[in-house]
């Protein structure tokens, strides 16, 4: 309540009502939290709680996670454990810096609890952020990094892209999410298409069998899929022994968008949010079944409260991801969320 009647008023005046500009003073302030041990421990007393589970080969202190997209070039990595998050997925990162979509390109719905972005993958490189963790070290939690295509890259080239991206981060990763179905590259859904998918999967296997050490490989995938398109899909994964699935990433649909904000609808961009919860439930519902509780599965969409956590959980998601719930809700939802699923109040 605090963060949402004046905490988050104050961010938006303060910058202009710009979302992005909160975004990036958020980021600016908790990169210096990053870098401050005291700040850090003070954090943890508040806001950590642990609910360890283990999924992919990895042990998770919680089953929380910060999605991509909030922290793309990994610059407030220790922040984030410290505000509670069971694992951290920068990104999403292309083999080369781009500046992203012309701006504005994000929109707050307030009442409908939901946001449209066109963002891009802005971000600074691979390369920078294979640097960036160098110098400063991975988060004390599980790192996930999330690889996308390079907007100059051509769809034929794609391939080529994303190997750069692996092959400068393979040092650093816990996992890797291979992002296919971001709605605002010109032409990167194609990605999903059984052939291509295909093509880039097992490309991705043979770089990494060079590279050594076995990373889990996950795919990132769309909310607005048909049930066969999305069986299409996941016999591709078995078939090139995909780790995990993420469901979902950000949706064309305007459905559920509250009549005060409905002159935001036309945006061009993905819509996250309150929109999304029911869609990201029955697509975890639909892996689930559709590979018999095999495929590990990364719940992330619509998620406001414990309860959104826990129905994605019980559809058979092993671990969830928060974005837009924490950007318009503050660090008082990750501790909500995670105490709610360890059962304490």
């Amino acid at each position: 309540m605090l963060f949402d009647k004046i905490i988050r008023p104050a961010l938006y005046g303060l910058s202009k009502n710009d979302p992005e500009l909160v975004h990036e003073r958020t980021l600016q302030v908790l990169a210096k939290v990053s870098r401050s041990s005291p700040a850090l421990a003070a954090l943890r007393r508040v806001y950590r709680t642990e609910a360890p589970v283990s999924v992919l080969g990895l042990d998770f202190p919680n089953p929380v996670g910060l999605a991509a997209g909030m922290d793309k070039n990994g610059r407030a990595l220790h922040a984030w454990p410290a505000l509670g998050f069971g694992f951290v997925e920068v990104g999403t990162v292309t083999g080369l810096a781009q500046p992203g979509n012309p701006k504005p390109r994000l929109y707050t719905l307030p009442a409908t609890d939901a946001v449209i972005n066109r963002m891009g993958f802005n971000n600074e490189g691979a390369e920078a952020l294979a640097a960036r963790l160098k110098a400063f070290g991975k988060p004390d939690v599980p790192l996930g990094i999330s690889i996308g295509k390079s907007k100059v890259t051509p769809l034929e080239a794609a391939v080529e892209d994303y190997r750069s991206s692996l092959k400068a981060l393979y040092p650093f990763a816990d996992y890797f999410a291979i992002n296919v179905s971001s709605p605002n590259t010109p032409g990167l859904r194609a990605l999903q298409d059984k052939s291509a998918l295909a093509e880039l999967l097992a490309e991705l296997r043979k770089t990494m069998t060079e590279l050594g050490k076995p990373v889990p490989l996950l795919v990132k995938v769309a909310p607005d899929l048909t049930d066969e398109a999305l069986a299409e899909l996941l016999g591709v994964c078995e078939e090139h022994r995909v780790d995990g699935l993420i469901a979902t990433n950000t949706t064309l649909s305007r459905e559920g968008i509250a009549p005060s904000d409905a002159h935001l609808a036309d945006q061009a961009g993905g819509l996250s949010g309150r929109p999304l919860t029911s869609r990201a439930r029955e697509v975890v519902e639909f892996v689930h079944t559709e590979t018999g509780g095999k495929l590990p599965i990364i719940g992330v969409g619509g998620i406001l409260d414990a309860d959104d956590a826990r129905r994605l959980l019980d559809a058979g998601a092993s671990l969830v991801q928060l974005y837009t719930g924490f950007a318009l809700h503050g660090p008082g939802l990750v501790h909500r969320v995670t105490r709610g699923l360890s059962g304490r109040r």
